[in-house]
């Protein structure tokens, strides 16, 4: 039917709870037929684990809406692959996170895997994060995902592992950016304790943040200008430098080039 709204999945990794989910729903409701896939609980900084060696369940908490006792990326594939197989999402999103996603958050990230696990099944995907920490006020955020999903929509055709990383920093933003990945760090403090029966415990990540001066990152966006980054990553992971350097490395007992294929 050419009327037929485009069918968005949403997953987050706070939980099918979350007030930053909530906020992310309704933004995009108006822009087609929403279906919710999100964890059961807390799974921030979970990155892209997948449960292989457990199964998983799947609890109906309304119309459209599912809970799932598994991780961020265990969302986006039981969505892609089982619940709606029959008719794929024509886009995901995923947030609102509770928290920031710059830098090298994306490797860290649920929310960040979330789109990522379904922009490796072909589903285009965005992910949202709002930079500020509790009380946390996503106004601003939702408004931008619908102008952003909106366009995203109106395209003809997306690239079908499109993957943007949006943050929003809190208040009233100046504006958005097309940016590229910044470097920050968080500290990298290990707090030692112990426990009442005399063993040791230990607390890793660090709380004293710095972030490098980089035009064009997404940190100088958020913390410079106060402006919304958009990130568009990609999957490639080869370092084509490396490998050449290390095409001239001589191996003992092994002649020729190692590289692949050739």
């Amino acid at each position: 039917m050419a009327d037929k709204k485009p069918r968005i999945l949403v997953s987050n990794d706070d939980g099918y709870f979350s007030d930053g989910l909530l906020a992310l729903v309704e933004a995009v409701s108006p822009l087609g037929e929403v279906w919710v896939v999100a964890p059961d609980r807390e799974q921030s900084a979970a990155s892209h684990a997948i449960s292989l060696w457990r199964p998983l369940r799947i609890t109906p908490v309304r119309e459209r809406w599912f809970a799932v006792d598994g991780t961020p990326a265990d969302c986006s594939y039981l969505a892609v692959h089982h619940l709606l197989k029959d008719d794929r999402p024509r886009i995901m999103v995923s947030g609102i996170n509770h928290g920031a996603n710059l830098a090298d958050d994306v490797n860290y990230s649920g929310t960040v895997a979330a789109a990522r696990e379904a922009a490796l099944l072909g589903i285009p995907s965005i992910a949202f994060s709002l930079v500020s920490r509790a009380p946390f006020d996503f106004q601003h955020a939702a408004r931008f995902a619908r102008s952003l999903v909106a366009a995203a929509l109106a395209q003809p055709q997306l690239p079908p592992r499109m993957l943007l990383s949006v943050n929003i920093p809190k208040g009233e933003p100046t504006g958005y950016a097309i940016t590229r990945l910044g470097r920050h760090s968080y500290g990298y403090d290990v707090v030692e304790k112990e426990d009442p029966r005399g063993r040791k415990y230990y607390w890793i990540g660090g709380s004293s943040y710095q972030h490098e001066d980089l035009p064009g990152s997404d940190c100088n966006a958020v913390h410079f200008d106060r402006r919304i980054s958009v990130t568009p990553l990609n999957f490639e992971l080869t370092d084509l430098q490396a490998l050449q350097a290390l095409e001239g490395w001589t191996l003992e007992g092994y002649p020729g080039s190692g590289r692949g294929g050739d």
